[in-house]
């Protein structure tokens, strides 16, 4: 694995530990998955979870796009890979969905998600369901999210050719 990620600074304003926190750990999880055939991404954990690379992936990009688009700008957009129908779409689906398009989803909902960042102050407040959620909320969430997520990447990725690392 060639790990390019940028380690976040140890010292910096609120925004500056968030946001390199959170690129820190999308980075992570690409990590986790470079190098890897189709097939190997979509290599499912352990019965009976559908947990993947690929289904990471794909939830990532679902969760890039509530958080940031939907909540915290307020874009009424669809969810991804249909989870109307099947709120676990993301990862029950990865055997036969895009790779590429799965990647480039989740890269193009990466790029909104900061764009969008960048232009609230962390007060900011989003609506989920009624309820408000400050731009603050949403990045330590975030975070978490990548972080039990990479987890599960990191086993996932041990299990299919041995390769660990933080």
């Amino acid at each position: 694995m060639i790990d390019t990620r940028v380690s976040p600074p140890f010292i910096g304003d609120e925004f500056t530990m968030l946001t390199n926190w959170l690129e820190w750990h999308r980075a992570t999880l690409a990590v986790k998955c470079a190098g890897l055939t189709d097939d190997q991404l979509r290599l499912r954990s352990v019965p009976p979870s559908a947990m993947s690379l690929l289904g990471l992936v794909r939830h990532m990009a679902h969760v890039e796009r509530g958080w940031f688009r939907r909540v915290l700008n307020g874009e009424d957009i669809p969810k991804l890979w249909d989870k109307d129908r099947d709120n676990d779409a993301d990862f029950n689906e990865a055997d036969t969905a895009s790779v590429e398009d799965a990647f480039a989803t989740w890269r193009s909902e990466i790029e909104h998600a900061r764009v969008i960042s960048a232009a609230k102050p962390l007060d900011a407040f989003g609506d989920r369901n009624g309820q408000d959620c400050t731009h603050r909320w949403i990045l330590v969430h975030m975070i978490e999210e990548y972080a039990r997520h990479n987890g599960h990447a990191d086993l996932l990725r041990e299990r299919i050719d041995g390769a660990t690392g933080e």
